[in-house]
């Protein structure tokens, strides 16, 4: 007899073995499917959150962005404030600059009854003129110069031979401005030039 008989047990013990096996690597296979999935998640959930951190990235940027505006605009703002704080109070001034224009023109600075007095009107107007030159006022006295409907005002235009044409020849009032902004437009009379043509 041969010493190589089979063991009944053996076989069973292999299929069990076999079907182990088989569980095992099925068991493994769904581990590897369940960690697949988890993986497919876990990257799905980076992306989004990735998304979101480029998104609050760019709301911070245009956020920055807004406030360095409005920051520009409030200093504009403080400074157009500080150079204009004085725009009502300049306008309420020229009236009366106006006035002691007036008073020197209606005197006679040779007449010893009232030399006196155009030299007081005079210094007045020099020493106002110069307190408020030293807060941005200017005066606009455009006598000669060529007419800018920017800073004058034309009240009529005549013939003038000795002005060239546009060009203002009267100043009626004179203007001011205030750092470069206009208070108050020149009022002149504007050159046609040299005489009217009377031919067809």
């Amino acid at each position: 007899m041969s010493n190589e008989s089979t063991n009944p047990q053996q076989e069973p013990l292999e299929q069990v073995l076999e079907a182990g096996a088989a569980d095992t690597e099925a068991s493994l296979m769904d581990e590897l499917t369940q960690a697949n999935f988890r993986i497919e998640e876990l990257e799905q959930a980076l992306a989004a959150a990735e998304a979101k951190v480029d998104e609050q990235k760019d709301s911070v940027v245009r956020a920055a962005a807004e406030v360095d505006n409005i920051r520009r605009r409030a200093a504009i703002d403080v400074e157009k404030a500080n150079k204009f704080a004085l725009e009502k109070f300049a306008n309420e001034l020229l009236p009366v600059l106006d006035n002691m224009e007036r008073a020197l023109a209606g005197t006679n600075a040779d007449d010893e009854a009232t030399k006196s007095l155009v030299e007081g009107v005079t210094l007045t107007m020099k020493s106002l003129m110069t307190a408020v030159e030293k807060f941005g006022v200017k005066t606009v006295d455009p006598q000669g110069a060529p007419f800018n409907p920017e800073q004058h005002q034309a009240i009529g235009m005549m013939p003038n031979p000795d002005v060239p044409a546009n060009h203002v020849m009267a100043v009626l009032q004179k203007g001011y401005e205030l750092n470069g902004r206009l208070l108050r437009p020149a009022m002149v009379m504007v050159s046609q030039g040299g005489g009217v043509d009377t031919q067809a």
